[in-house]
């Protein structure tokens, strides 16, 4: 009988056959691949616990900033407790603390130190004012009062003697006539006034011996101040130029007799 088919060649002694071949490629195969993936959950659990770190990190600083924006502009853990005034003499400090009007309990950085120093700076025996925050409640508000170098009488029907400072600021109205301060005699007394800061001015930065002895101080142009004395001599003063000169010249000139003493010009003085 004939065959029509090929006739399956039989297997060679001690080799497998082609599917024994096929599956044990398999099996190496599953093998390196459960192999893989285990090295790959070996390697992606540190970096999801890493990644799992950076993330905590990153909520706790957002609180953390949270909670200190919080504490700072709205609690009032940090809110104003007390206010102190330093350098209030004249002035009472309850009176510098009315003025600042500072909310209690508002959060120190929320305060605006500014307003509360203009506040303060409209009193009229304030000349400065300084304002600080003094951690963690404390607001501290610093003054220089105002500090009177002579005086002007309202006249009759008038309110009584108003003191005035160095820069022509009138402040302060009191009854009686003020001890140891000159008398202004002008027709305005105003810090908008030039004649006015010119008088005050020289009244500033003569010799308080000299000052002691003003009695009265004048002037009908800044450039024309003199004041009189109290043994009744008359002193033309000019500017505030030259200050120191002037004191010198002057008190050589006292020594001798006359009423009026010219040192406007301290290198040509006169006596007359």
């Amino acid at each position: 009988m004939t065959q029509t088919g090929e006739r399956r060649r039989p297997a060679e002694p001690g080799r497998r056959p082609s599917r024994d071949r096929a599956e044990r490629a398999q099996r190496a195969k599953a093998r390196r691949g459960r192999r893989s993936a285990q090295d790959r959950r070996r390697i992606t659990r540190p970096v999801k616990r890493k990644e799992m770190r950076r993330r905590w990190v990153a909520v706790l600083s957002v609180l953390t900033v949270v909670a200190l924006v919080y504490l700072l502009w709205f609690s009032s853990m940090l809110g104003v407790q007390q206010v102190d005034v330093v350098g209030a003499n004249s002035v009472p400090a309850d009176q510098i603390r009315t003025a600042a009007a500072v909310p209690d309990q508002k959060p120190m950085l929320r305060l605006d130190t500014d307003e509360i120093r203009d506040r303060v700076a409209e009193m009229p025996g304030i000349a400065t004012v300084d304002v600080s925050r003094s951690w963690p409640s404390t607001l501290e508000i610093t003054v220089t009062e105002r500090a009177a170098i002579a005086f002007f009488d309202s006249g009759p029907g008038g309110d009584g003697m108003h003191l005035v400072d160095g820069g022509g600021v009138v402040f302060k109205t009191v009854k009686e006539r003020p001890s140891g301060l000159p008398e202004l005699k002008l027709p305005l007394v105003s810090a908008d006034d030039p004649v006015t800061r010119a008088v005050t001015g020289v009244l500033g930065v003569i010799p308080q011996q000299l000052l002691k002895q003003v009695t009265t101080a004048t002037a009908k142009t800044p450039g024309s101040v003199e004041f009189v004395l109290a043994d009744g001599k008359t002193v033309r003063w000019g500017t505030s130029a030259d200050t120191e000169r002037k004191a010198k010249v002057l008190a050589a000139l006292l020594t001798r007799e006359g009423k009026v003493f010219d040192v406007s010009a301290p290198d040509l003085p006169t006596v007359s």
